[in-house]
């Protein structure tokens, strides 16, 4: 008899799937990879594994929750268990450098970026831009977060020389072209089984803290003057959504082994498509689900459950 096991460092983002797996009354165990120890003569238990390690976790204090994981998908992967979302998407996870040359590699046009350790060196990955506006990101961060905007190289020297310049966790910095929309707002992709299910449109008129969980929502902002204004959602599930560059996500992800995640881009004022992201442990938005009537967590499970009777059928009697 096997079971699904649930690898992450986040119950909080975790509790949404395992909803849905004792909704189908699926076999199910949380392998919370914080901290922990495998002994390597050992052979893993019976059945299949779903990793949610996040590029994040260090912001949560779980700082090599990461590299835990991925000794343990590789212990997995080494006694030939079936790993969904294994070691090589974990490489991803943690690296937008591999993440766009994986994108280019199958054609997937990203923002021209440079690579930098150092502050000096960030300073000059800069002077490649030619005055434009660029960006400031982390190479392992998650969430939007530690995303800078400037216009100038003598801007972010000032920032770079300050107390309020954040140190990558892996010590790499990013600095990449500004890509101007002519609309606050990106496109977010979501695949489950490696296909395409919906894609969702974030605002970022309230910065670059896109991550669509429940737990990381902005409240309602305040009207010190107490006149009523129009809100609309910060994420809105788009209706017939088509594009090409579907399809080749759906390759980039064939050929790294990712079986659920979510892929962000962005449209210039040309109608261009620049994608900067992939994000292998992706959430989902509530609201935004309830309303256009599609549950990405229920995809998911119904995914892990297929799965499940494919490779273990005397765990799973009926399919739901």
């Amino acid at each position: 008899m096997g079971k699904i096991y649930v690898i992450h460092e986040n119950s909080e983002w975790t509790v949404h799937l395992t909803k849905r797996l004792e909704e189908l009354k699926l076999p199910y165990e949380e392998w919370h990879l914080n901290e922990g120890c495998i002994d390597l003569s050992t052979e893993p238990p019976e059945g299949i594994f779903f990793s949610r390690m996040s590029a994040s976790a260090h912001t949560r204090g779980h700082r090599y929750a990461p590299e835990y994981t991925a000794a343990v998908l590789h212990w997995l992967e080494a006694h030939g268990r079936k790993v969904y979302n294994g070691s090589r998407a974990l490489s991803l996870e943690v690296s937008k450098v591999l993440q766009y040359l994986e994108l280019e590699k199958h054609g997937v046009r990203t923002p021209k970026t440079a690579v930098a350790v150092g502050r000096s060196q960030i300073l000059e990955a800069a002077k490649r831009f030619d005055g434009c506006p660029f960006i400031t990101k982390h190479n392992r961060a998650g969430k939007g977060l530690g995303v800078q905007l400037f216009q100038s190289v003598e801007a972010l020297q000032r920032y770079v020389e300050s107390q309020a310049f954040e140190e990558p966790v892996d010590g790499i910095t990013l600095v990449q072209e500004y890509i101007h929309s002519p609309e606050s707002y990106i496109t977010r992709c979501e695949f489950v089984g490696g296909k395409f299910v919906y894609a969702v449109r974030v605002d970022t008129t309230e910065g670059f803290q896109l991550c669509p969980a429940d737990a990381c929502q902005i409240g309602d902002l305040f009207c010190p003057v107490g006149e009523e204004v129009e809100t609309k959602p910060k994420f809105q599930i788009i209706n017939d959504f088509q594009e090409d560059v579907i399809a080749s996500y759906e390759n980039v992800l064939a050929a790294n082994g990712i079986s659920v995640a979510g892929i962000e881009f962005i449209r210039d004022a040309n109608g261009i498509i620049y994608t900067y992201d992939i994000n292998t442990n992706t959430n989902y938005n509530s609201d935004a689900e309830a309303v256009a009537g599609v549950y990405g967590m229920l995809e998911v499970a119904r995914f892990l459950q297929s799965e499940l009777q494919k490779y273990h059928p005397n765990s799973v009697t009926t399919l739901s």
